[in-house]
């Protein structure tokens, strides 16, 4: 195996993990920011106030999207196993 195949692999794992991590990083961030917001507009200053919801956004995330992780990452498996297989 060249080194360009090794780099093509690792930027396909690298673009896998992104994509696969992505909408859960997002609902994060914008229950972040909401929270964040309501937090400001009410002046409350509770530090534990964020993690619950979101915990539980995440979690639901995780449950709704995990479909496509396991297809996603099964695609990129696939790939690997192909290129074991052919020797390269």
């Amino acid at each position: 195996m060249s080194g360009a195949e090794t780099l093509d692999i690792a930027t396909s794992g690298i673009w896998t993990l992104i994509i696969v991590s992505g909408p859960m990083m997002i609902v994060g961030l914008v229950v972040g920011v909401i929270i964040a917001l309501f937090q400001a507009l009410t002046q409350i200053q509770e530090m534990t106030l964020v993690f619950v919801p979101k915990i539980i956004a995440i979690f639901f995330t995780l449950l709704l999207t995990l479909p496509f992780m396991g297809a996603t990452m099964n695609t990129y498996m696939n790939q690997i196993v192909d290129m074991i297989i052919t020797g390269g």
